[in-house]
C-alpha cells in the first residue's frame, strides 16, 4: 500500500481530492433525502457500508419512498450496476491475484475509481488511481452520508442545493479526456443518444443500461479494422 502512495503524483492526487470532495457532497444530499423521507436513521448508513453504489442507493430510496415494492427497487438497483460486468473486465489487472484483494477490490468499484484507472497508461499508476480513488470516496462517501442523515430534518429541499447535481457533473469531468481519441466518440455519442431517446419512457436506470449499446456500436466498427490488419 505505501508504494501505492508513492506512485500518485500530486497532479493525480488533487484530481482525486476533487472528486472525493464532490462525492462527499452527493453523500450529503443521499443521506439527508433518505431521512427526510421516513426512512430510519441506520438504513443509508449500512447500505452505503454494504452497497457502496450511489446510483443503485438513489434509486432504491426514490422507489420506495414513491410507494415501489422493496423487491423490485433491489432489483432496479442490481440491474443499474450491471454496467460493473464490463468493468471488471476492463480493469482487472489492477485488482491484484488475492482473493482478499480482489473482493475488497471489487467493493471499491465504482465509476470514478474505474475512470481514474483507466485514464492512465501505465500499470503501476493505473493501480495506484484505483485503490486511491476507491478508498478516498469510500470514506468521503460514508463520512458524508452520516452528516447527511444527521442534517435530515434540517434540510427538508435538498434538490434547493444542487447537490444533485455534483454526481453527474463529475462523470462528466472524467469522461471528456477520453473523447480525444476518435475511436471513443462514436460509441459515447450512440450511448449518449439511446440514453436520452429511453429516459422519458424508462424508469431511472435502465437508460444508462441501454446506453452501453454505444461499446457494441464500437466494436462492430473496430472490427472491419480488425479484418484489415489480417
Amino acid at each position: 500500500m505505501r508504494s501505492i502512495w508513492r506512485t500518485l503524483d500530486r497532479g493525480l492526487a488533487r484530481d482525486v481530492g476533487l472528486v472525493c470532495l464532490a462525492d462527499c457532497l452527493v453523500g450529503v444530499s443521499y443521506g439527508a433525502i433518505a431521512v427526510s423521507s421516513g426512512f430510519p436513521l441506520w438504513l443509508p448508513m449500512l447500505m452505503s457500508l454494504l452497497v457502496f453504489a450511489g446510483a443503485s442507493q438513489f434509486m432504491f430510496i426514490g422507489i420506495v419512498a414513491a410507494g415501489g415494492n422493496p423487491f423490485a427497487a433491489v432489483l432496479a438497483g442490481l440491474l443499474a450496476n450491471a454496467r460493473h460486468l464490463p468493468f471488471g473486465f476492463a480493469i482487472g489487472d489492477v485488482l491484484g491475484k488475492r482473493w482478499a484483494a480482489r473482493l475488497a477490490g471489487s467493493h471499491l468499484m465504482i465509476d470514478e475509481s474505474v475512470a481514474f484507472a483507466l485514464a492512465q497508461e501505465e500499470a503501476h499508476r493505473r493501480r495506484a488511481a484505483y485503490w486511491v480513488c476507491g478508498i478516498g470516496l469510500f470514506a468521503c462517501w460514508n463520512v458524508g452520508v452520516v452528516a447527511g442523515a444527521f442534517a435530515g430534518t434540517a434540510i427538508s429541499d435538498t434538490d434547493a442545493f444542487g447537490l444533485d447535481a455534483a454526481f453527474p457533473a463529475v462523470l462528466l469531468a472524467l469522461v471528456l479526456p477520453s473523447l480525444r481519441d476518435k475511436a471513443a466518440r462514436l460509441p459515447v455519442l450512440v450511448g449518449v443518444l439511446v440514453a436520452l431517446a429511453a429516459t422519458p419512457f424508462l424508469p431511472a436506470g435502465l437508460p444508462v443500461l441501454l446506453a452501453l449499446a454505444g461499446v457494441l456500436v464500437g466494436v462492430l466498427a473496430k472490427e472491419p479494422e480488425m479484418e484489415e490488419a489480417r
